[in-house]
């Protein structure tokens, strides 16, 4: 293969979306056509329809996807998460990046393309509101450059109207995630007026998706995303990725116009025909051809078109595929390496961790500590500690009897107000108790007490504190 037809470094020097002085080069892609855009159509509408659902969907009355960080009330797939089971949390976290990595190893930013929101929205929901009033991409350009006139500024009202109000959608909906969907129903039933704070966040969410959306866009996965940057050290030449052969393509002499007259094989051409059609609909703006990039979100888009290009010149196709370095240059096929194994098994291991920690988990939690400042009474012949509890009811039944027994050692609870204690579903209620024992009991001047917590009876939760005695003893 000539060197003279190799792709130059010098892309790499700047990015697509910034032009010679600096200033934002917008980009206009061509309407995506194939058998992996049909796909990832409908894997996206799939995904769409469950975020747009989940916060509405309940199960034994938990919301499906709740992050109130406020309030910090989590539930997960309607399993309700405390601020205690925060461990739990972090290892979630933990098993998401390990596996995100075994991804991105495996199969490159194919996430980017096919799963993450921003591209779902960008390219499904808000690119395609923009074919359907701009046009393609000749008719975007053509519109970008043209003077102001009727029909521009009726396009671009109506597009801006239309973006806004998705971006309100959107807010809503992301909205409910973070305070829950039955509060917003509730402030929307109760109107603006009575929700000033709430409809200023409001505005606040869709100012910002409607700034990503309308403006923003590709610079989001280019500029602002860590993933991207990250995939860079995750890459190798095992890795499968939407990627140009090159070997192929190039030939002995490189890439060249298409002439139906010709034998590119006897003239040592490659069987790129430098149509440039996948430049033209890559949603990044990159040129594929150029090898893999941090911009490549691996949306398939250039391989659907290449394939159509290749069909209509009577030329294989998969010039562009997903395929390894190592596929191309060796015709070595994908296997599992060392690293991904080394993956595999840390992830399984804390995907197995992760599952024994939920099963220990407990469903109530009881706190009770020595309240601050205050030591030790003396009453007659017995000494008295106060102490504040905390009782966190996780599952779904209330709790409308609870007490208190001390176990060991020996001696009276004393509940400040009602006898008993009543604990909501999900919810937490806390007090002031006091603690008696005999003077004669005590065995040292610190001692533990054990504490077990009922409910009608019932044994839910132990729990043990200190118990503040006089030094010294007779």
């Amino acid at each position: 293969m000539s060197t003279n037809n190799l792709p130059k470094e010098n892309f790499r020097d700047s990015i697509s979306t910034i032009d010679k002085t600096g200033k934002r080069a917008f980009i206009f892609p061509k309407i995506p056509v194939g058998r992996f855009y049909d796909k990832r159509k409908l894997l996206s509408y799939l995904l769409l329809a469950f975020l747009l659902s989940a916060p509405f969907i309940k199960i034994n009355g938990n919301q499906f996807l709740l992050f109130n960080i406020l309030e910090r009330k989590f539930t997960i797939f309607s399993f309700p998460f405390w601020p205690q089971d925060f461990h739990l949390f972090v290892i979630s976290m933990i098993i998401g990046v390990v596996g995100l990595a075994l991804f991105t190893v495996a199969f490159g930013r194919i996430f980017c393309g096919w799963f993450c929101p921003q591209t779902i929205f960008m390219e499904m929901v808000f690119r395609r509101i923009e074919f359907w009033i701009d046009g393609d991409r000749a008719q975007q350009m053509r519109l970008a450059k043209q003077s102001w006139d009727d029909e521009k500024i009726r396009k671009r009202l109506t597009k801006w109207v239309v973006f806004f109000i998705i971006s309100f959608i959107i807010a809503n909906v992301f909205l409910a995630y973070l305070i829950g969907s039955d509060e917003l129903i509730t402030f929307i039933k109760e109107g603006p007026a009575q929700n000033q704070s709430t409809l200023i966040a409001l505005l606040i969410f869709t100012g910002v998706f409607y700034f990503i959306y309308a403006w923003f866009r590709e610079q989001v996965c280019i500029i602002a995303c860590p993933y991207g940057r990250m995939q860079g050290v995750l890459l190798d030449n095992k890795t499968l990725n939407v990627a140009y052969d090159y070997v192929r393509g190039e030939g002995e002499t490189g890439r060249a116009k298409f002439n139906k007259n010709e034998d590119r094989a006897a003239s040592g051409k490659g069987d790129c025909i430098d149509c440039k059609v996948c430049v033209h609909v890559c949603p990044t703006g990159i040129d594929i051809r150029n090898g893999t990039q941090l911009e490549c979100i691996n949306c398939t888009a250039c391989i659907d078109e290449c394939d159509t290009i290749m069909e209509k010149v009577g030329l294989p196709k998969g010039l562009i595929r997903y395929a390894s370095e190592n596929e191309i240059v060796k015709k070595e096929k994908f296997r599992l390496t060392i690293r991904m194994k080394g993956y595999i098994a840390v992830l399984t291991i804390l995907i197995g961790f992760f599952i024994g920690m939920l099963f220990l988990r407990n469903d109530v939690e009881a706190t009770i500590l020595h309240m601050p400042g205050q030591l030790f009474q003396h009453e007659g012949k017995n000494i008295t500690n106060i102490y504040n509890y905390k009782i966190i009811n996780k599952t779904d039944g209330a709790f409308n009897n609870v007490t208190f027994k001390l176990v060991d050692p020996k001696g009276e609870i004393i509940l400040v107000g009602s006898p008993f204690v009543k604990v909501s579903k999900q919810g937490m209620t806390q007090g002031t108790m006091f603690v008696k024992i005999l003077e004669s009991k005590l065995k040292g001047e610190k001692v533990v007490l054990k504490i077990e917590v009922y409910n009608n009876y019932k044994l839910i939760e132990s729990a043990t504190t200190n118990f503040v005695g006089p030094r010294n003893f007779n």
